[in-house]
């Protein structure tokens, strides 16, 4: 594999996270780890995505999409240290995950919110348009864009065979603990407290139990009805992010 390909996060990993998180467990619990010590990529890339992310999310999703980026960056230090994606790429992939639940574009398709926020993600990825200012030009390579779109499409598409790429899997990992409270583990309690003091969830698992039941009332046949009809109360059932509600 060359090296971009491993720096974008297309290393191939399992996608059952069972099976991934039952391998070589760490002998020593998650460590704190602040928000601090993961700050936002200072890269024009980064720069113009956040300030798009700022201008298409509501709040709550916005704060969603940081707190994954967070707690995404803890997991990998606990856990996945090996993974060598960029933070630049993973920041990417966490600020436009939910780009598809907009109210403007939840009404703009028939297909599924990850699917065309997926296909969003590539545009914006790729072609600067209004965004960007004469300091923050900057276009992601195809690669890095590529592997953007693929997690973002493949973030709720929970399987027990198969792979998924590392980059996929943490952010299966991050959004499934931020939003249901999924392997507690392997974050810090005060790892916790202080990702959610920096970006308030703002009633976030009422507000993505909304957007669950919306989608799925829209459009039956979207992807979200295979996490079943008990989706939206395993989100309102998150006790391990209720303190913060």
């Amino acid at each position: 594999m060359c090296v971009t390909e491993a720096n974008y996060g297309f290393t191939a990993v399992p996608s059952s996270a069972t099976a991934l998180l039952a391998t070589d467990p760490p002998k020593i619990p998650a460590p704190f780890t602040p928000v601090s010590q993961s700050p936002i990529p200072s890269t024009p890339l980064a720069q113009r995505i956040d300030v798009y992310a700022k201008a298409h999310l509501p709040e709550p999703t916005y704060n969603h999409c940081l707190r994954v980026y967070h707690y995404g960056l803890a997991i990998r230090q606990y856990r996945f240290p090996e993974w060598t994606f960029s933070d630049e790429t993973y920041f990417l992939a966490c600020l436009l995950h939910d780009i598809g639940t907009t109210k403007e574009n939840m009404i703009a398709t028939k297909m599924s919110f990850e699917f065309y926020g997926g296909f969003i993600a590539l545009d914006v990825l790729q072609n600067l348009g209004a965004s960007a200012t004469a300091s923050s030009a900057a276009a992601a390579p195809r690669d890095q864009a590529e592997s953007v779109a693929e997690a973002i499409i493949r973030h709720q598409d929970f399987h027990e065979k198969g792979n998924i790429t590392a980059l996929g899997q943490l952010l299966q990992l991050a959004t499934m603990f931020d939003n249901i409270g999924a392997w507690a583990d392997l974050v810090h309690p005060s790892t916790i407290e202080d990702v959610c003091k920096h970006f308030p969830r703002l009633k976030w698992s009422h507000c993505f139990a909304s957007t669950i039941r919306e989608e799925n009332s829209l459009k039956p046949w979207a992807h979200t009805t295979v996490l079943g009809e008990e989706s939206p109360a395993r989100v309102m059932g998150n006790k391990l992010m209720a303190p913060y509600e």
